[in-house]
């Protein structure tokens, strides 16, 4: 390993002057084309140097776009496949629903009789659609019970 002008001990943090100088030299440059990147500082320049500073913004642009581009085929590609197990998923809920829609109507079939069966076949076969997609098996009969429906036009008055 060479040793430019510094003490023999490693972490010594003393160096020659060349070695200041050129590294301050190169802060100095680097602190420039810093500057000149950001469109700052480009009067001393010439048409060669400003025609140089473009080509390396638009590789650098193009490089930015096509990670970019990247990030979101990346993103695109995790969402499809979380929207494919939720669909999965979907489709494994309607199967346990339909169990347990002919499991329900198996229980009226034997609370009720025959009768129940041909009621609980309409349910199952007669599906109601909601504009978001989902399949809706199950019919919901709400009533007032014959108590509430007599007090409620008392409240009214």
């Amino acid at each position: 390993m060479r040793n430019f002008g510094r003490s023999s001990n490693p972490w010594s943090t003393t160096h020659s002057p060349t070695e200041a100088e050129c590294l301050r030299q190169q802060l100095q440059d680097l602190q420039q084309s810093h500057k000149q990147l950001l469109g700052e500082e480009l009067s001393g320049l010439s048409i060669k140097d400003l025609k140089n500073l473009e080509d390396r913004l638009e590789m650098s642009l193009k490089c930015i776009r096509m990670k970019k581009e990247q990030v979101l085929t990346d993103e695109i590609k995790e969402l499809n496949q979380k929207g494919n197990l939720i669909h999965q998923e979907n489709i494994e809920l309607h199967k346990k629903e339909n169990i347990i829609l002919q499991e329900n109507a198996e229980l009226k079939r034997k609370v009720y009789g025959l009768g129940a069966i041909s009621e609980a076949n309409r349910v199952l076969h007669t599906k109601h659609r909601i504009n978001i997609g989902y399949d809706l098996h199950v019919a919901t009969r709400l009533e007032l019970s014959h108590k509430i429906r007599k007090m409620a036009p008392q409240k009214m008055r």
